[in-house]
């Protein structure tokens, strides 16, 4: 009897495990791989936190009106192999950058980022063009 209690947990442990697994979404489910975003504004915040960094962009609409933009990135484990950490994001917060990525399917301000360029003139790219997605 305790054989089948333990195959049962090890079976449900197995199962919530892979859930997880499910859960997690390439851009295109989110994102119009097409609708290709070009915008500059002053970084405004980072979410330093998995499963992906989250920037925050403050910008004009065409309509003059400023407009807080929310871009999703890749994983921080990511930019630590290369070279990259939260700390190279925080010292351009308040500082301009120039944003390129894909839009929300739904319209809304959000995002994923593809390339960020510092005030600096420095950039980082996080995809490769001939990249297709997952």
């Amino acid at each position: 009897m305790r054989q089948k209690v333990c195959g049962v947990l090890l079976a449900l442990i197995i199962l919530l495990a892979t859930v997880s697994l499910w859960a997690h979404h390439s851009p295109s489910a989110i994102f119009d791989m097409s609708k290709r975003i070009t915008m500059a504004g002053t970084l405004t915040k980072i979410d330093w936190v998995n499963p992906h960094i989250v920037v925050h962009i403050d910008g004009k609409a065409e309509d003059g009106k400023a407009k807080t933009w929310v871009f999703e990135s890749n994983p921080p484990a990511w930019f630590r192999r290369v070279g990259v950490g939260r700390a190279d994001f925080a010292k351009s917060i308040g500082q301009a950058v120039k944003v390129e990525g894909v839009g929300a399917k739904d319209g809304s301000l959000y995002g994923y980022l593809q390339k960020i360029t510092f005030a600096d003139g420095n950039s980082l790219e996080l995809t490769d063009a001939s990249d297709t997605p997952r």
